[in-house]
C-alpha cells in the first residue's frame, strides 16, 4: 500500500527496534532498509547504509526507551548517517520518546531535558517527527520542525471493544487529574462511566492516593495512561477502587517502561490484566506477567501514518476517533 511513489520509501530501525519495524513494513508492502549498527569494544557506535538512499525519503523507526542513552545516540547517529548520505528527507519515528517528563521546571535549578533532546534531534539533521501519546502535548511545541503526534487509543478501542460483553459494568478510572480527558474519550468510545482519583507524588516511585470522585462499586474498573513506569500510581489506584467494590481492575497503557518494582506491583491479585503496546521491546523481562499481559501492535498504526506522510496525505485523518492525549 506504499503508492504510486513506494519505489522512493526507505524505512530503517535501530538495533533495539526490530521486532516493531518488521510490522511497520508489512503493513507498507516493502522490505526494511538494509543498514546496521556496529558497537566498538569501547562504547562507540557506528551506523552503516547497505543501500543507495539518495534523493529518497528516509524513515527510521527507534524509541528512545531503556538503554535510553544509547538508544538517543544511535538515532542521533542515524540521523547524521542519512543525512551524510544525501537522503531527500529523514523522519524519526519515535514510538517512545525518553526523556519526556522532563517537560518543565517544576523546582528550581533544574533542566528541561525534553526540549534539550528536541534541540539535539533537530541539529543532527531530522526533517520531521512522528511519535505516539507524548508524555506531554507541549513537547510538540519543543521542536522547530513537523511533528505528527498520534494516539494509540485505535489500538486499544479494537481490542476493547472486541472482549466488551466479557468487561460487563464499565467505569473508566482517570489514575490522575491530567489524564481526565483521556479517560472521558474511552468512557464515550466504550460505553461506560467516568471516575477520577486524584494523587500526590511523593517521589519518582513513590506516590498517595486521596479521593475517589466517581462511583465504582460492583464495575470492572479500566484504567488508562500514557505509560506504566513503576506502577506506583496503578497499584495504588488499584487499592482504592478495590476498596470501594470494584470487582476487577485492568490497567492499560500505551508505554510499557517497567522499571523497579513494576513487575511485582503489576503481578499483585489487585490487578487482573495488565493492556500495553509495543512501543518498547518487552523480551523476557515480563515472564512473570505473561499470564495476565496483552501486548497490543501499533505497527499498523505508525505504517499507515508513515504511508500518509510519505505520499503527502492528511495525517490528521488519523485522529479521528480517538480519546485525545494526556496533558
Amino acid at each position: 500500500m506504499a503508492g504510486g511513489n513506494g519505489d522512493n520509501l526507505r524505512i530503517f530501525c535501530g538495533s533495539r527496534s526490530r521486532y516493531l519495524a518488521d510490522r511497520v513494513v508489512a503493513h507498507i508492502g516493502i522490505p526494511l532498509g538494509m543498514a546496521k549498527t556496529v558497537v566498538f569494544p569501547d562504547g562507540e557506535l557506528i551506523v552503516k547504509l547497505d543501500e543507495d538512499v539518495r534523493g529518497r525519503d528516509c524513515f527510521v523507526v527507534l524509541s528512545t526507551c531503556d538503554p535510553v542513552n544509547d538508544n538517543l545516540m544511535e538515532l542521533l547517529v542515524f540521523i547524521d548517517c542519512l543525512k551524510r548520505a544525501s537522503a531527500a528527507r529523514v523522519t524519526v519515528v519515535v514510538p517512545y520518546f525518553g526523556y519526556a517528563r522532563q517537560d518543565r521546571k517544576d523546582e528550581g535549578r533544574v533542566p528541561i531535558t525534553a526540549k534539550l533532546v528536541a534541540n539535539i534531534i533537530t541539529a543532527a539533521g531530522a526533517d520531521r517527527v512522528l511519535s505516539i501519546d507524548l508524555h506531554a502535548a507541549q513537547i510538540q511545541g519543543f521542536f522547530d520542525l513537523p511533528v505528527d503526534h498520534l494516539s494509540a487509543t485505535p489500538v486499544f478501542v479494537d481490542y476493547f471493544t472486541s472482549i466488551r460483553k466479557d468487561l460487563g459494568d464499565l467505569c473508566l478510572v482517570s489514575p490522575d487529574v491530567g489524564n481526565v480527558k483521556v479517560a472521558e474519550g474511552m468512557a464515550n468510545l466504550l460505553g461506560g462511566e467516568l471516575a477520577i482519583i486524584n494523587k500526590r507524588r511523593l517521589s519518582g516511585s513513590m506516590v498517595t492516593t486521596g479521593n475517589l470522585i466517581g462511583h465504582v462499586e460492583n464495575r470492572t474498573v479500566l484504567m488508562f495512561d500514557d505509560m506504566i513506569s513503576t506502577a506506583g500510581t496503578v497499584f495504588e489506584a488499584a487499592k482504592l477502587v478495590l476498596e470501594r467494590g470494584a470487582k476487577r481492575v485492568i490497567t492499560a497503557a500505551t508505554h510499557p517502561v517497567l522499571v523497579g518494582p513494576a513487575m511485582e506491583r503489576l503481578a499483585s491479585p489487585l490487578i487482573s490484566q495488565v493492556v500495553v503496546t509495543n512501543t518498547i521491546p518487552l523480551g523476557s523481562r515480563v515472564d512473570s506477567l505473561r499470564p495476565k499481559l496483552v501486548e497490543l501492535c501499533v505497527g499498523r498504526l505508525l505504517g499507515e501514518a508513515i504511508n500518509r506522510i510519505h505520499n503527502n496525505l492528511s495525517v490528521s485523518a488519523l485522529f479521528q476517533q480517538t480519546a485525545g492525549t494526556k496533558r
